[in-house]
This record gives C-alpha cells, sequence and structure tokens, in this order.
C-alpha cells in the first residue's frame, strides 16, 4: 500500500469537525441574509403598493427613486444570497446525495420557484423604468447604467409585467410562508422573548 493511500485518523476527526463548522457558518449566513431579504421585500411591496394606489404622477418623486434603490439593493443581496447557497449545496451534498423524495422535489421546485421571482421582479422593475426614459434609475442618489433601451411603445407591457410577477411572486411567498408555519411560529415566540427580556 502506498503512502498516499494511507488515512491518518488524527487528521481526518480534526477535518470533519472543521468541515461541519464550516458548514454551520455558512448556514447562518444563509438565514441572515434571508431575514434582510424577506424585510427588503416587505420593503419593496409596501411603497409598490402605494406608488400603484396614488395613480400616474400623483406619489412623491423620492418615494419612487426609493423603490428602485431597494430593488437594485435586493439584487445585490439575491446574488450574495445565491452564492451561499451554492456553497452550502456543496458543502452538504458532496459527501452524500439527497434522498429524492416525492417532499424533496416539491420544496425544491418552491424553493427555485422563489428564487426565479425574487430575481424577476426587480429585474422587470428595472426594465420599467428604463423603458420610460433614459438616466432614470439611480441607487440612493448615485446614477446607475442603462440596461434597457428608453421605449415609451414598451412602458405599458413592463408595468404589466412588473405588476403580475410581483403579485405572483406574492402568492408564492403566502404558499412558503403556509409550508414553513412551524419554522415562523418559532421564530415569533424568539422574537417576542427577546422583547420581553430587553423590556424588563
Amino acid at each position: 500500500m502506498s503512502t498516499a493511500q494511507v488515512t491518518n485518523p488524527k487528521q481526518e476527526a480534526t477535518h470533519k469537525p472543521k468541515k461541519i463548522a464550516s458548514l454551520q457558518f455558512a448556514l447562518k449566513r444563509l438565514m441572515s441574509i434571508h431575514w434582510i431579504m424577506a424585510t427588503s421585500y416587505l420593503i419593496l411591496f409596501m411603497t409598490g403598493t402605494t406608488i400603484f394606489t396614488l395613480g400616474e404622477n400623483n406619489y412623491p418623486i423620492a418615494l419612487l427613486d426609493f423603490h428602485v434603490s431597494m430593488g437594485l439593493l435586493v439584487i445585490g443581496l439575491l446574488t450574495y444570497r445565491t452564492l451561499t447557497l451554492l456553497q452550502v449545496s456543496w458543502q452538504k451534498y458532496s459527501q452524500r446525495s439527497p434522498k429524492f423524495t416525492p417532499k424533496w422535489f416539491g420544496i425544491t421546485a418552491l424553493h427555485s420557484s422563489l428564487y426565479l421571482f425574487m430575481w424577476a421582479v426587480p429585474v422587470t422593475g428595472v426594465f420599467l423604468a428604463n423603458t420610460a426614459g433614459s438616466d432614470s434609475v439611480k441607487f440612493f442618489g448615485l446614477p446607475v447604467p442603462d440596461v434597457f433601451p428608453a421605449n415609451e411603445a414598451l412602458v405599458t407591457f413592463a408595468g404589466n409585467l412588473h405588476f403580475w410577477f410581483a403579485y405572483t411572486f406574492l402568492a408564492f411567498i403566502f404558499l412558503h410562508m403556509g409550508v414553513q408555519h412551524k419554522t415562523l411560529q418559532k421564530a415569533w415566540r424568539n422574537g417576542f422573548r427577546l422583547i420581553s427580556r430587553s423590556g424588563t
């Protein structure tokens, strides 16, 4: 037997805890970005609904600029979240494959749809802003280069696309909340405990 085939039990024993610790740290980052993005999308839905309710030319421009800036922010957060998820998936499934059960396929399909809409909603928002006029997108005051050309003929189409993607996404969020109701209940309980402790 060659020396390359000989494994050192001590090295293997120390390597495994490090790998577990790395996976746990990545999972914590993933959950942190999950709640940050959940809050960001809540803000997007609140500001977007306000803009839609007030109607064209009746909403403050600052509100629209803030809404667009939040949309750009979630695109960046989603990119970071996707990279973290790939890291977690690689560490989790590199040694063993997942159990391909109907439940696994259902959860994977739901989460894949959520990621698709998390991307589609802000991107169609940028599409709407760009078609309405060039140099119209800013990230908290900083000008952002146009991704799509200005085209007034596409404004109505872009608006409808953004609207329906947003509210279809909202329906999937409620479905996700229903599936994860136990996790949400636990999060609410932990949140109330922290509030009660800080008040005493």
